[in-house]
């Protein structure tokens, strides 16, 4: 396979005791000409050769963090842990996505937002500032970690992104606790969202 782009052994900078590399492109795809520069990263493993995906300015990926499909991470912004940015998906500004965060579909992770640990940003969402999302753990049954995004009002939780009563629904057909825990996580953010207005 050719490769989209490579590494600047040259062009280097450290960020938290990693040594991350500029990188630039090798062939044109997207908006990237043959032979920019983007931000850095820390490893191939960082950026997918394959898609639009890249990284612009003075971003940073490290770590086991993955940026795939057309997604753009761009500006101040830093990827890093084990997240994933994929989709159309955008991290810019001074954003900072970590841990094992997920950022999909056309959602925006922009300004000083900070999304981290299980939380799943998606669908259309924006999040500038870490109160535009909530992350909440399913201990009833499956353990996993589920999103509420204010912006769009979507949940997320595994494969699945719907709004709250297309989540209720769904895990009414799970079965009767799963249903009663999730509606009331629902109903905690509808009341939650009351006090903001």
């Amino acid at each position: 396979m050719n490769k989209k782009f490579e590494l600047l052994l040259d062009d280097t900078i450290e960020t938290f005791g990693r040594k991350l590399f500029r990188i630039r492109s090798k062939v044109a795809f997207g908006s990237v000409e043959v032979d920019e520069k983007g931000g850095y990263i820390e490893k191939e493993g960082n950026l997918s050769q394959s898609g639009n995906a890249w990284v612009y300015g003075d971003a940073r990926v490290y770590g086991d963090a993955w940026v795939t499909g057309n997604a753009w991470v761009t500006g101040n912004a830093q990827v890093s842990g084990n997240a994933l940015v994929t989709g159309n998906a955008q991290v810019s500004g001074n954003a900072l996505v970590t841990g094992n965060a997920r950022v999909s579909g056309n959602a925006w992770v922009y300004g000083d937002a900070l999304v981290t640990g299980s939380a799943q940003v998606s669908g259309n969402a924006r999040v500038s500032k870490t109160s535009d999302y909530i992350v909440f753990k399913n201990t009833w049954s499956s353990f996993r970690w589920f999103t509420y995004t204010k912006s769009n009002k979507m949940w997320n939780v595994g494969c699945f992104s719907g709004t709250g009563q297309e989540l209720i629904e769904k895990a009414y057909k799970d079965n009767e606790k799963s249903g009663k825990s999730y509606e009331a996580y629902v109903n905690l953010v509808l009341e939650l969202e009351k006090l903001d207005d």
